[in-house]
């Protein structure tokens, strides 16, 4: 369990380490995430101990919010100058995301077949 919590991290080393060198707009553990998936890919599955590392990652999730709170928090009269801005593109970003899932979704099975019919 140990080797495959340390996997993780050093993807995300690395990921953060060409973040840095190489000046890239995208933040390092995307780019780990992205090392780690193509590591999985290669390998064709998830190995049984990194599920269970994500696993009880993913369960204590919650703990990994309480920074962004704290920020919140911390800059709350900035929050309250920008709550209009702030809002507006909460919801434009929104729909906007809900309209590209439900085009996206309507491409990717306009040919499919469920349970033998075609729709």
């Amino acid at each position: 369990m140990l080797f495959y919590l340390t996997l993780i991290l050093i993807c995300q080393l690395v990921g953060e380490t060409l973040v840095t060198l190489l000046d890239l707009p995208v933040p390092g553990p995307v780019i780990g995430m992205a090392i780690m998936f193509i590591g999985l890919l290669i390998k064709g599955g998830v190995p049984e101990g990194l599920g269970r590392v994500g696993d009880t990652l993913l369960s204590h999730m919650s703990l990994l919010f309480i920074p962004a709170g704290v920020g919140i928090m911390v800059n709350a009269e900035l929050i309250q100058r920008e709550i209009i801005p702030i809002s507006v593109s909460l919801v434009i970003s929104t729909f906007l995301c809900i309209a590209v899932t439900g085009l996206l979704m309507s491409w990717l099975t306009r040919n499919k077949t469920i349970g033998g019919s075609k729709e």
